[in-house]
This record gives C-alpha cells, structure tokens and sequence, in this order.
C-alpha cells in the first residue's frame, strides 16, 4: 500500500482526499515508478478544486508531471533503478499522475533524467519549465534574437512566465514582465532577471488592431484581449509564442497584425510534443538555468497540502512553483 491523493466526485462536486492504494489499483502500462516529486500546476489547481472541466473519469491522482525511479518496465528502454520524468500525455487528467508514491505509466510518455539533474532541479523546471522553454525556442526559430528588442513575458508571476522571464533573461534578452501584481511580485521579478515591469490592466484595455510597435517577441501565458493587445505592439517580423489560456479562449484580434507586420504566432503544447524535441528542451533548460534559479521561487509541499494550496493557486495568491515531495 502506497499514499495517493485521490479526486472523487459526488454530484457536481469534486473532493480530494488523501489515501492509500495499491499497485493492482493503477492503470495499465509497461513502466511502474516510484514518484519522488511532482509539481502543483495552474491545472491541478483547476482539476483538484473542481473550478474547471479537466477530469471527466473519477477517481483520478491528479499531478500533470513526476520525476521519480522506475520498479519494473516490461519496456527494454528503462530499466529498474532508471531515473525518469514524465511531462504531459494527459497524466493527472485521464490517466492517474504524479500525485502518488507511485505510478505506472506508458514508456513512449517518459524522458530519461538528463545528466546533472535530480528530481528537485526536473520537478522546479517541470511542465511548466519545458513548455516555457519551448517558448523560447519558438522565438529563437521564429528569427528573435537579442539585439532586435525587448521581449513581453505575460503572467510572468506564474509558473510558465516566471521560467520564461528566467531563460530569456540568460539568453541576453532584454525582459519585460507582465503580471497583475506588480507590488508583490516585482522584486522577485526583476531578481529572476526582468529589465522592466508592466501591470497587466495596460493590456486588457481594448486595443486598436495595431498600435506602436513595442515588442520583438512574446512569451504568452494568458490570451484573450492581453494577448490581443500585445500582438498589436509587435514590431515588424517578431513572433508570439502561445502556451495558455488563463484569460480564457477567445482572441479579440484582426489579420493586420499578421499581414501588415508579418507578426508569427506560433503555438505552444508541451502534452503531446515529440520524444525528441522534449529530450531537447529538457537539455537545453538545464544548461541555461543558473544554480541560482533552482533556489528562488519554490516551495515544497506535502501530499496533504495539496488541496488548500490547489485553491489559492486557481486564485492567483501563489507566485513561482510548488513541489510536491513524495
């Protein structure tokens, strides 16, 4: 018997409570880990308080991502003692995920530990670390470089921007960092290598379709008319790597942006990214991230801490990451 947070649902209403399961309890697959840490996401956050439509199965272990070392594998790429990480394919949503002392997953969805990495270091990068990488590189193939101006970073308090603010600010970009709470989160911002802040009121106001170029990339976490409103900034030829949907779905935006300054807006999903482009990013992050990194903006929490930080996560009152220490 294992401890797991278990999400039940009773009417409309989903619970979370932590209990014990057995191995036979989990879902199929060839590998069987044991989870060391997992991370609390924006997602979990909705899943675990019920706020939105992200389980449609119960009883489900939530936790969209785990570092931890593989039992048994039926699969002759990972051996037992093998370190590993797991980001995306659904886990936590409709398939059982990090949030328990085990679990047992499909051997296509895991990334074998990079070298100098450890579970602590794979759990503060995360999905939200490797999605915001794969930002960066969308950038970076988009054509931005440094010299061609500054960078917006949108939700830069979360876990996504705040990675993001950190990478590009590595790379020698110059960074400005939007959240909607400048006062509390600016010091850590700018610790985290932000040039300048930017409340987010100045983007949800409604924008014409273009306005005074501003911005030679951005790394969006939030969508809506914030996103709108940066895409109306962007200098000629920049590109917009989009990752979130925080503000909700809809885009208040027209074509001009695209046809009248070449603006590039490319798409950002780190659930079903390749094999190798994961391998990649994960790499890549951990080469660029200073030591530095790994000690500021975390907390680490119990299993049985979940619930109550699930909720203040969905309202905005966590900044930075939160690992889960099994």
């Amino acid at each position: 018997m294992f401890n797991a947070l278990l999400l039940t649902q009773e009417g409309k209403t989903t619970q979370a409570q932590l209990g014990q399961i057995q191995d036979s309890d989990l879902p199929e697959g060839e590998v069987l880990v044991s989870v060391s840490a997992s991370s609390l996401n924006y997602k979990d956050g909705l899943a675990i308080t019920g706020t939105g439509k992200i389980i449609r199965e119960f009883p489900m272990v939530p936790g969209i991502d785990f570092a931890g070392t593989v039992l048994e594998s039926s699969d002759d790429r990972y051996q037992a003692g093998d370190k590993v990480i797991l980001t995306g394919w659904g886990v936590g949503e409709n398939h059982w995920g990090g949030m328990a002392e085990r679990a047992r997953v499909k051997a296509d969805w895991l990334v074998p530990m990079p070298v100098d990495c450890d579970e602590h270091k794979a759990m503060m990068i995360g999905t939200a670390g490797l999605t915001a990488m794969l930002c960066v590189q969308a950038l970076q193939e988009g054509g931005v470089r440094p010299k061609d101006g500054e960078i917006l970073v949108t939700g830069a308090s979360g876990g996504v921007g705040s990675v993001a603010v950190t990478l590009l600010a590595e790379l020698g970009y110059k960074v400005v960092a939007s959240t909607g709470r400048v006062e509390e989160n600016g010091d850590l911002l700018r610790s985290l290598g932000a040039s300048d802040l930017l409340a987010r009121e100045e983007l949800e106001a409604k924008s014409r379709p273009l306005e005074r170029q501003r911005w030679a990339g951005i790394v969006d976490t939030v969508g809506n008319q914030v996103l709108a409103t940066a895409l109306a900034q962007m200098n000629y030829g920049g590109t917009a790597a989009i990752c979130g949907l925080a503000g909700g779905f809809a885009l208040p935006t027209t074509v001009m942006p695209f046809i009248l300054r070449g603006v590039r807006l490319q798409g950002v999903d780190s659930v079903a990214c390749p094999f190798e482009k994961r391998q990649q990013a994960w790499e890549q992050a951990l080469k660029i991230l200073p030591e530095s990194f790994y000690r500021q903006a975390c907390q680490t929490i119990s299993l049985g801490q979940v619930p109550d930080y699930a909720s203040q996560i969905v309202k905005g009152q966590v900044t930075g990451r939160v690992i889960v220490a099994l």
